[in-house]
């Protein structure tokens, strides 16, 4: 019989991480391939590896720091996770989104993800960040989706509505910074595909044929458990290459985490003027 995590291990985990920290956190950030940046700005910083949590799976791609940090930022109890495990790692679907699962468990109710993306929109340019306002969950189409098997009352209802999952009012504050801030910010559809092999120029014409914006491998699953148990999102993709539409350049990993050497202080300042804003 298939296994899936059960509410007492996330209660453990939660207790866990309740433990070792002196602040309780309000708002949690997952920080992207080559974002981890952000985390170093946490003041009164308690550190937690993802190996030492019960059931917390690590991550096994370079760019991924796989630990919790946990203290104040624009004096908000924040928790950010520096890196993220992945479905083409060879982790189920509640194994990679149990991190929120935890969240909730610790009384989190706002999230704000990050993820370095591929251009699908040819106006697109590295370095650029978008708004994600909706996403297409091509991976949960095709029968992965995370909140597949048992549902646990407690934590959301059977079938819950994703027609805003994207907090709206959440959206319009980080406009508001943008504005203030000068930076130019792109709003659009992320669709998240199971990797890890990136996309060949058909592929990228399908998506955008269909609507998207920006592509990845991560964070729809997380968005949608995260809305499942009632918590608020706010979504952000850094572009981390132009969109290859017709085949003539080769996109690398190398250059995803280069191209968060130009997304990191834009996610900075917007997550910073966010964070003031609550």
């Amino acid at each position: 019989m298939e296994q899936f995590l059960t509410i007492q291990q996330m209660d453990e985990a939660a207790a866990y991480i309740r433990e070792r920290i002196s602040v309780q956190p309000q708002v949690a950030i997952i920080l992207g391939s080559g974002l981890g940046g952000l985390a170093e700005m946490v003041e009164e910083a308690t550190v937690i590896p993802f190996h030492e949590i019960p059931y917390w799976v690590t991550s096994s791609i370079e760019g991924h720091k796989n630990r919790l940090v946990i203290g104040l930022l624009e004096g908000t109890p924040v928790l950010v996770m520096q890196g993220r495990i992945h479905y083409y790692e060879g982790h189920r679907m509640d194994e990679v989104t149990f991190p929120v699962r935890v969240m909730q468990r610790l009384g989190i109710q706002t999230l704000v993800v990050t993820n370095a993306a591929g251009a699908i929109d040819p106006a697109y340019q590295p370095g650029d960040v978008m708004l994600i306002t909706d996403h297409l969950s091509l991976i949960g189409m095709t029968g992965n989706n995370p909140l597949r098997g048992p549902n646990v009352a407690e934590l959301g209802e059977r079938f819950p509505d994703m027609s805003q999952a994207y907090d709206r009012e959440y959206a319009e504050i980080a406009r508001q910074v943008a504005r203030k801030e000068g930076i130019q910010l792109h709003e659009g559809i992320y669709i998240c595909l199971s990797g890890p092999s990136f996309e060949t120029p058909a592929d990228l014409r399908f998506l955008r044929l269909i609507g998207a914006n920006a592509v990845g491998m991560s964070t729809v699953p997380e968005v949608i458990v995260a809305h499942h148990g009632g918590t608020r999102v706010l979504g952000f993709s850094g572009v981390s290459n132009k969109a290859n539409l017709d085949g003539s350049t080769i996109t690398t990993h190398e250059e995803v985490l280069q191209a968060g050497e130009l997304i990191v202080p834009k996610l900075i300042t917007l997550i910073r003027g966010f964070l003031r804003a609550l």
